[in-house]
């Protein structure tokens, strides 16, 4: 483990091995980080969280193992008694971004400068965010997801697409990222064919989820969950 001799680690921290804190980096109380963590200058991990509701009550913040944590970001305890802010594992935050209460990020995600994440969101694995997303609370993520820079983002997201502008719109699948993740060619042309059927078509989305249903694709299957799931609404194309 390497602590810069300037770093502050408060009480009640639980440090995995092989993390290595930079100068001038705050670990706050009631935060778990797991193995081979990064955190840079000036980051602040467990500060208590910015919501009027909160009273001073122990919540946590829970990172796994070997994320990246840039300059000056700030990730926050969860607001209420015995909730949990959780962070997955092999994460990249860069510089300044910003995770609130209560959220649930998954695994390997890219956070690019100034994401700011507004409290209980949930973010599935793989969402890449461009630069300066901003995010309501309670919003979703799909997994494989690619959000525009600048995009303020008040539904859900979908998983497999990119999204992008404001206001928001899907543009298309994520082709590259994809590719790039090892899907097959199969794989892909089936989430292409769910887009245009969910968008191109003027039928009901009611029907639209069920021919889809028909699909067999396991990715197609976890569009469809992620839209019935959905309590905001999604953004579309």
């Amino acid at each position: 483990m390497l602590i810069h001799p300037t770093a502050i680690i408060e009480d009640e921290v639980d440090l995995g091995p092989h993390c290595e804190i930079g100068a001038y980096a705050v670990i706050k109380r009631f935060t778990r980080l797991g193995a081979r963590n990064r955190v840079y200058e000036h980051a602040v991990v467990g500060g208590e969280p910015q919501d009027v509701k909160f009273n001073g009550e122990q919540s946590f913040l829970e990172i796994g193992d070997d994320n990246i944590i840039r300059e000056f970001c700030t990730l926050h305890r969860a607001s209420g008694e015995g909730q949990t802010t959780r962070i997955g594992s092999h994460n990249f935050l860069m510089v300044g971004v910003h995770v609130a209460h209560n959220c649930t990020i998954g695994d390997h995600n890219i956070f690019a400068n100034e994401v700011a994440l507004a409290g209980h969101i949930t973010i599935e694995d793989h969402v890449f965010l461009s630069n300066n997303v901003g995010a309501h609370q309670f919003v979703r993520m799909g997994r494989y997801a690619m959000v525009g820079g600048k995009s303020k983002i008040v539904q859900d997201v979908l998983p497999f697409f990119i999204t992008d502008g404001n206001p928001p719109r899907v543009r298309g699948v994520n082709s590259v990222g994809l590719t790039r993740a090892g899907f097959s060619e199969d794989a892909k042309r089936a989430l292409k064919n769910a887009y245009r059927t969910l968008f191109k078509s003027a039928a009901p989305l009611a029907d639209v989820l069920s021919e889809l249903e028909q699909v067999d694709d396991e990715n197609v299957s976890h569009l469809i969950r992620f839209i019935r799931g959905s309590k905001r609404g999604f953004i579309r194309a």
